[in-house]
């Protein structure tokens, strides 16, 4: 590594038929690098592209329950959470109460813990029951496997 004046610095990169990059204009006396300069923004946006790659996007899956669901269609949706659970998607479980049925507020709660106890093994709750409005919400977030 070797230190020379502006001028000097100058002439050394255009011997070398490359470009004088500063990197600290704030030291004194300033830093600067000779380097291709086009090479180094092309490996910058190629490490960005690969880190972009890495990042996952989360998916959000919807299940709806009306306070009053049947047998049949509650492991009909319980299979579907299961499905989307082993994919890698979170899970959003809601009861919909229409009209008066928000007087079954008790048996929404009940449906949804009772989903969240059968998926325990593929999904971890983060939001328990809560109800917003007329919509009764519980977030289930898939466990992360253990290689």
């Amino acid at each position: 590594m070797d230190i020379y004046p502006i001028e000097k610095a100058l002439e050394k990169a255009d011997e070398m038929e490359l470009d004088l990059v500063e990197i600290s204009p704030k030291a004194d006396p300033p830093v600067c690098k000779v380097m291709d300069y086009k090479k180094f923004l092309f490996e910058q946006k190629k490490k960005e592209k690969a880190m972009k790659q890495k990042t996952s996007k989360v998916v959000v899956k919807e299940i709806r329950f009306g306070p009053n669901t049947d047998e049949h269609d509650y492991e009909f949706k319980r299979k579907n959470a299961e499905k989307f659970l082993k994919d890698g998607a979170k899970l959003k479980a809601f009861v919909f109460f229409k009209g008066r049925s928000i007087v079954f507020k008790d048996k929404g709660e009940i449906l949804l813990l009772r989903l969240a106890k059968d998926l325990e093994e593929l999904g971890k709750v983060e939001q328990m029951p809560k109800l917003e409005g007329k919509r009764m919400i519980m977030m289930v977030a898939p466990k992360k496997d253990k290689k």
